[in-house]
């Protein structure tokens, strides 16, 4: 393009010199397709086939098409209305049921996909971090509890947030419950009484199928105190894990929740000092007093990340020492000197990191993780049909893993709708990263 303004007589062209614009277009693109049509001798008619990645899609809709609806609800958090009417104005021709079809009824790969993504991530994964929220379902109060680390993001939403529900959600689809020396040790250190352990010990090993001929059998042995059958599911849920690939020192990172106080447990440092933010002094000696003790608490959580990145024996020996004394203070404050009480009986799964110092000392990366889905919920309100909980669940898992792996969401739904996976099954990527 030329100047705006006269070039003076005797100027001489010295080139171009380039001004790149970037930009998208939006319009509707459509191709028809003629389908070769034969009727044999017989009166058989041979139809021409579609395109592969047409013809695994199975509908009137390209791949782009069907990935933008996609990444604009899942990714985007668009309800579906607006997608709809965003379509329309740029000159899609859609239906309000094609477009929740799409959505809904075409994702079959990617709950398949979701499902690896878990056994997986448990298998390979020296520690997890869980944390849950709300997620109203059908006009009903429902949780959603997300498993992950740096590697992968899960999110499955239940009715209960209970500890045998968490339990359920870690055996994914498996349905057997076992009882064997692991179930029995759990049983054990919940206090299951003596008589009852005698009992479960007397019978051996056992391998339930399912969860209605377990309960047959806990009927059978006249077994049916609600506090007993508590645990003993617990238990043989727990075994039911470690039978089918999950390491038993597994490290599992919470907020202290008590559902997820099962393995190894360990606890998030920001949430426990939580416990001393939350306090007011009433008097300057008060004020103080805990000013001084949130100093030393947060002092010990930068010796703490130093002697992750730097572990030895003797740091180690000395952090125990000065837990005990930071915890073990006393001061002019009761109420402060009840909660240092309380974090010292915690002193087990605070110091973890004193034995595994791969594991983090806070939980923000769950936290962050399931912010994604307390965000959609805020925009959309709850799901209100099973396969719509489902949906929201499998792709927001899809979706964070694909941001850990460094993989782009958009390309990710692409090469799934098309069919030519070019991009590996993502749980493939989690187990060579783990193998790094």
């Amino acid at each position: 393009m030329p100047p705006k303004q006269p070039i003076p007589v005797g100027s001489r062209f010295k080139g171009y010199s380039d001004y790149t614009v970037v930009g998208l277009r939006f319009e509707p693109h459509t191709i028809r397709y003629r389908l070769e049509v034969w009727e044999t001798p017989d009166g058989q008619y041979l139809t021409g086939e579609l395109p592969a990645h047409q013809h695994y899609l199975g509908g009137h809709f390209s791949v782009e098409l069907v990935s933008f609806i996609q990444y604009q609800h899942h990714h985007a958090h668009v309800p579906q209305h607006l997608i709809w009417e965003q379509l329309h104005d740029l000159g899609v021709d859609i239906s309000e049921g094609q477009l929740n079809r799409i959505l809904m009824e075409k994702s079959e790969v990617f709950h398949l996909e979701k499902e690896s993504l878990l056994q997986v991530g448990l298998e390979v994964s020296p520690y997890i971090q869980v944390d849950d929220t709300g997620a109203r379902h059908k006009g009903q109060n429902g949780y959603c509890t997300h498993i992950g680390n740096a590697w992968f993001g899960y999110f499955m939403s239940t009715e209960s947030k209970s500890r045998i529900n968490f339990l359920r959600v870690l055996r994914s689809d498996h349905t057997d419950y076992v009882l064997d020396d692991i179930a029995r040790q759990y049983m054990q250190e919940q206090n299951l009484p003596p008589n009852v352990l005698v009992t479960l010990t007397s019978v051996g090993d056992i391998i339930f199928s399912d969860e209605d001929t377990f309960l047959e059998w806990l009927q059978t042995e006249k077994i049916t105190s609600p506090r007993h059958v508590k645990i003993i599911t617990e238990g043989t849920l727990l075994a039911s894990i470690v039978s089918h690939g999950i390491h038993p020192d597994l490290v599992i990172l919470s907020d202290d929740a008590g559902q997820f106080n099962v393995l190894n447990h360990a606890l998030c440092w920001v949430h426990a000092e939580r416990t001393l933010a939350k306090l007011i002094g009433f008097n300057d000696d008060q004020r103080a007093a805990l000013d001084g003790i949130r100093n030393e608490v947060w002092d010990f959580y930068n010796d703490l990340k130093a002697y992750k990145n730097n572990p030895s024996v003797e740091l180690k020996e000395a952090l125990y020492a000065r837990f005990d004394i930071l915890f073990q203070t006393k001061t002019c404050f009761v109420t402060l000197n009840h909660a240092l009480n309380r974090l010292y009986d915690n002193k087990a799964e605070l110091l973890l990191v004193l034995e595994r110092p791969d594991i983090p000392l806070h939980n923000n990366l769950s936290e962050n993780d399931i912010r994604e889905y307390v965000t959609r919920r805020k925009r959309s309100g709850s799901t209100r049909s099973d396969l719509g909980r489902r949906c929201r669940d499998t792709f927001a898992s899809l979706k964070k893993t694909c941001r850990k792996l460094g993989i782009s969401f958009w390309r990710f739904l692409v090469d799934r709708n098309s069919g030519s996976n070019t991009i590996p099954n993502l749980s493939q990527i989690v187990r060579e990263r783990a193998m790094e």
